[in-house]
């Protein structure tokens, strides 16, 4: 059914207004009714219930005014064109709802697509991270310290101090020992000798006195021995040079050192 249908359909159906008189516009009154057939006409009866001036009953103006409708108004026939509007409007918001729909379900399939893409790529980036961090705690775990074990006459020797440190810093050196195999991690013990770090010794530079050996060639001013042997106690460190010569100082100052070629060409001082 066309809208011209439907709309044809209400004005045939709808009540017909009351017609006005053709001759002096006044609104007409019905004055026959049969079925369908309506018969109006304007009597000149005003509202006083008096006929107004110069019109009497049945006169010509009110022969000539009579006019018949047929009035096929049906109060049922118009319910049901208002209910089939409601439906037709009820169907046109539920089809604009389904495409609005439809559209935002394709939005979201696309936004769906990307999160899953994205995660995707997280997941395989921090699969990379767990796996290097994975390889890189077994290299740890697997890594062994060195730490060397010396005696209490070494780390006297070797630093300088008295035997109480030395023997307060092989105790932390034990703990520290433990602390680390307790941890997971292995401990490789280096038996160190004050003759195995002698050969070390022999570097050009300043090295503290207390690391130097016998075998290196130190510089004092502007001269370079040879040295012969070393001595040492609670805090001074005395160094013989080939030759005879000594030279005492604090266990912790700096001395010279130099290579074996360099003091080649240098006269060494004897006497």
């Amino acid at each position: 059914m066309t809208a011209l249908d439907k709309q044809a359909l209400r004005e045939r159906y709808s009540p017909k207004p009351v017609p006005k008189c053709h001759i002096c516009g006044e609104e007409m009154t019905i004055q026959h009714m049969s079925a369908s057939r309506i018969t109006y006409g304007c009597t000149g009866e005003g509202d006083d219930g008096y006929f107004k001036f110069g019109r009497t009953f049945t006169d010509e103006h009110y022969e000539k005014s009579r006019v018949t409708v047929v009035d096929v108004s049906d109060p049922d026939v118009l319910a049901l064109l208002d209910e089939l509007e409601h439906y037709k409007s009820r169907e046109e918001r539920v089809t604009k709802l389904v495409l609005d729909n439809s559209t935002s379900w394709d939005v979201l399939y696309e936004k769906l697509e990307a999160a899953e893409k994205r995660n995707a790529e997280q997941r395989e980036y921090y699969e990379g991270v767990i796996a290097d961090g994975s390889k890189r705690i077994a290299e740890l775990e697997a890594r062994a310290v060195n730490l060397p074990k010396r005696s209490v006459g070494e780390v006297m020797h070797l630093s300088g101090f008295s035997r109480d440190y030395a023997e307060g810093w092989c105790a932390g050196n034990d703990n520290a020992i433990h602390e680390i195999r307790a941890a997971g991690i292995g401990v490789k013990q280096q038996e160190d000798s004050v003759d195995s770090d002698v050969g070390s010794r022999n570097q050009p530079g300043m090295v503290v006195a207390v690391h130097i050996g016998a075998g290196d060639f130190v510089k004092v001013k502007g001269q370079v021995f040879e040295v012969e042997e070393t001595d040492f106690d609670d805090h001074d460190v005395t160094l013989w040079f080939v030759g005879g010569n000594a030279l005492k100082c604090a266990a912790g100052c700096q001395v010279e050192v130099v290579s074996a070629p360099v003091a080649a060409g240098i006269k060494v001082k004897e006497e």
